[in-house]
């Protein structure tokens, strides 16, 4: 992928009004797709990004490789394996995890058809509503962003409150109850295993109310005309505690480790695994949360992922260092905080590719 010219197509002509471009564009609830369907060669100006933020796209690793963890080994190599990767990449990939490879691509499939209806049947679920439990978009943060990233979105909130899944569209709703089933036996599992990885009882990060809040995120990445002017996903860290992500087989996401970009290698029935920024605090920088990025999709296939953040259902309850994890030789190195405080700037800086965890460090 090459990156020229960059500059001048990112220079807005005199009397274009962005906010005005962008509120259209969401009025019009046809998201990229709709873009793409109605024939466009060039990508509206508000998706531009500016050419720094693009310029290490091209600069990417070819000789790292993120850590692949098999779930069929013994316990403790699993929680040494699951520890150290926590530790050094904050992302890893799990295999033999209990969720059938079928109804991964079968999951993969339902978001795909839901995206790939008219733009008038989509609409009807286009929202911005907080809380609405089921809504459709393009970029959450499409109004606080300085560049909107090349993707569609659904966001279906699975908890603390119970969500009545007759407001899912009918297309995908039997996969994402069957979702909501896996993903919360296996987000038990892997918070054990990291628990146990930081030295404290199994159902530590479980008695936190880290597997109650569960937000589903189904990113639907169509085709760019002009890949090397915008991107998937901007860089960003994840602000919760931790995420598990099924990708599809088209690739895009990358990780970053140290100075470089690593690209994470789509692997048939494999999920991917990361740290989230509370995870980071409340373990007193034992877990890293580190950036990563999705690339706009050059491919005429689209790309697809299906994302489950567990987040703290108590929201007023201050959290912080774990004390278990707080020495004289290791202080804490976060004050305490509510996720209320937490989230709320998350939304109001949108992705933006600097890291939250800085305004609560001691």
């Amino acid at each position: 992928m090459t990156i020229s010219n960059t500059s001048s197509v990112t220079k807005e002509p005199e009397n274009y009004d962005r906010a005005k471009a962008v509120k259209d564009f969401d009025d019009s609830k046809i998201g990229v797709k709709g873009l793409l369907d109605s024939g466009i060669t060039t990508i509206p100006q508000f998706f531009v990004h500016p050419p720094e933020s693009l310029r290490t796209i091209t600069t990417t690793s070819v000789s790292q490789t993120i850590p692949l963890i098999d779930l069929s080994q013994p316990r403790q190599t699993i929680v040494d394996q699951i520890r150290d990767a926590s530790r050094t990449w904050g992302f890893f990939q799990i295999l033999n995890h209990g969720i059938p490879p079928e109804f991964l691509d079968r999951l993969i499939t339902s978001i795909k058809a839901f995206n790939e209806q008219p733009t008038e049947t989509k609409a009807q679920h286009y929202s911005r509503e907080i809380g609405r439990g089921v809504a459709f978009s393009t970029n959450f943060d499409l109004f606080q962003s300085k560049a909107a990233s090349w993707r569609d979105t659904i966001q279906i909130s699975l908890g603390p409150r119970q969500l009545d899944f007759n407001l899912v569209p009918e297309i995908f709703r039997k996969e994402v109850e069957e979702w909501n089933r896996h993903i919360g036996q296996l987000g038990e599992s892997l918070m054990g295993i990291l628990s146990e990885g930081l030295g404290l009882e199994t159902d530590g990060l479980k008695k936190l109310t880290c597997l109650e809040g569960k937000l589903m995120v189904c990113h639907y990445y169509p085709h760019c005309p002009q890949p090397d002017r915008t991107v998937g996903i901007a860089s960003h860290m994840d602000p919760g505690v931790l995420t598990v992500l099924v990708q599809d087989q088209i690739g895009g996401l990358q990780v970053k480790h140290g100075e470089e970009w690593v690209d994470v290698k789509p692997i048939p029935g494999a999920l991917v695994i990361n740290i989230g920024d509370l995870l980071q605090m409340i373990s007193n920088d034992e877990y890293k949360s580190v950036e990563h990025r999705v690339l706009a999709n050059p491919f005429q296939e689209p790309r697809i992922s299906v994302g489950v953040f567990f987040n703290p259902s108590n929201r007023e309850c201050l959290y912080g260092p774990l004390p278990e994890l707080v020495s004289s030789e290791k202080p804490a190195l976060y004050r305490q905080f509510t996720v209320q405080e937490f989230l709320g700037k998350f939304l109001t800086k949108g992705l933006d590719g600097r890291t939250l965890i800085d305004h609560f460090k001691v």
